[in-house]
């Protein structure tokens, strides 16, 4: 457990002894379904992913184990890095779309109010 002051990882990798780096477990703390569904589905639009899949430890701990296997012609860890900005991608997307649309809305009962 991490002393007061001290920061654990964000992120840590397990992978099975004896494997090459196409099935890799991440361990992603302070994290929950938000993330990890949607994660899920960015990593599993790439084609060289045979498998990928997320599950919450316990209910009462933060942290998911998201485990990806690749078919072997890239390392697990690319189309985890690809997901994560992909979905970064989208949510900067999204925000911008709903920021110039309150900006639209705001102007519009502005004027309204005149």
């Amino acid at each position: 457990m991490a002393e007061e002051g001290e920061r654990k990882a964000a992120l840590e990798t397990i992978q099975a002894d004896g494997t090459d780096g196409n099935c890799v477990t991440f361990v992603l703390h302070d994290e929950d379904h938000t993330l990890g569904n949607s994660l899920r589905y960015m990593v599993m639009k790439n084609p060289d992913v045979e498998f990928c899949g997320y599950c919450i430890t316990h209910p009462s701990e933060s942290k998911i184990n998201f485990r990806i296997q690749t078919r072997g012609a890239i390392p697990a860890v690319e189309p985890f890095r690809k997901g994560l900005n992909d979905l970064m991608g989208v949510c900067q997307h999204v925000l911008n779309t709903f920021e110039r649309s309150m900006k639209e809305y705001r102007a519009q009962r502005e004027e309204e109010m005149q």
